[in-house]
């Protein structure tokens, strides 16, 4: 049996995955005692007892905590970071195993895993077999519209929009220096910095990150049936192995709700288009606490651990 410790289980994130392995028989979870929850050495015994620890925590707290298991005598346990510290690391493994082909096995064999961001795991998914298959160039410059539901906003979020405080849609991050830019340039390919534009809205979980295209832009002048293709080819072999990421026909009202695939780790991609025009806007659907969050999280625990 896997022994896990969850270091910040008490969070929206860190809740959730301990929901998520409470299904699972080959896996114990540790808590710590209530009590000593700011004890140090407390943490440090369930670390060393622990063949892998899941970092809940804010970013400063999670670079203490993998410092803390850097001192650990002898065996050390693996490490699944859900915060942003470690996701341009070099030494770390971007924790998106539909990635590319080559990143399922690198998770699998990595002591050392960074859990992608919500918004960045639906903007890599777009942009990364794009920029691969050539349609969209490395320096071009493109705009990602998204929203999200406020479940990923942090406690003071969570109470505001549950006690009706919050505004029913908001833009945010408005001065364009959002934390999840560096991972979406890093690992989609991408030389020129997106102008990346997240919103919250009033319903707790559900995201859609959006990709629009002035197609006769795109130096081959591609169209929404290319884009499809390209999207589909690159995911035909994590889908086939179980990933988790599924490229999908268009809507036929034109419509696409965000709450659609709460609940679940599926990550869907679609591609609509007006070719008269020559626009077309490729979006990304994903629970941001599943595929975002937890259930990411989960799914490379379980590649981690053979299960």
């Amino acid at each position: 049996m896997a022994i896990i410790f969850i270091d910040g289980e008490a969070g929206t994130t860190g809740l959730q995955i301990r929901e998520r392995l409470a299904l699972m028989s080959a896996i114990q979870v540790l808590s710590i005692d209530p009590v000593r929850r700011k004890d140090p050495e407390a943490k440090r015994e369930l670390m060393a007892s622990a063949d892998l620890v899941v970092l809940c925590l804010h970013d400063e707290a999670a670079i203490e905590s993998v410092a803390m298991i850097d001192r650990l005598a002898g065996r050390k346990p693996r490490i699944v970071d859900a915060s942003s510290a470690h996701r341009c690391h070099p030494d770390w493994v971007f924790g998106f195993p539909e990635l590319a082909p080559g990143q399922r096995e690198a998770v699998q064999k990595a002591d050392r895993v960074a859990n992608p961001g919500c918004y960045a795991t639906g903007a890599i998914a777009i942009l990364r077999p794009l920029v691969d298959a050539g349609i969209v160039p490395r320096d071009f410059p493109v705009c990602l519209p998204s929203v999200s539901g406020y479940s990923g906003g942090g406690r003071s979020m969570i109470e505001d929009y549950e006690a009706g405080k919050a505004p029913l849609f908001e833009a945010y991050a408005l001065g364009l220096k959002h934390k999840h830019i560096p991972e979406m340039m890093r690992y989609s390919g991408m030389t020129t910095r997106p102008l990346f534009v997240p919103a919250v809205a009033n319903f707790r979980q559900g995201m859609l990150v959006q990709l629009p295209l002035h197609l006769d832009q795109l130096p081959g002048k591609p169209e929404a049936a290319d884009l499809h293709a390209a999207l589909s080819a690159h995911y035909a072999t994590s889908h086939a192995e179980g990933g988790w990421v599924r490229v999908a026909p268009t809507t036929q009202n034109g419509k696409l709700d965000a709450l659609a695939l709460n609940d679940t780790n599926q990550l869907e991609i679609r591609v609509f288009a007006n070719e008269e025009a020559r626009q077309a806007v490729v979006i990304a659907r994903l629970d941001n606490l599943g595929k975002g969050a937890s259930g990411a999280a989960v799914q490379n625990i379980q590649l981690m651990l053979g299960l």
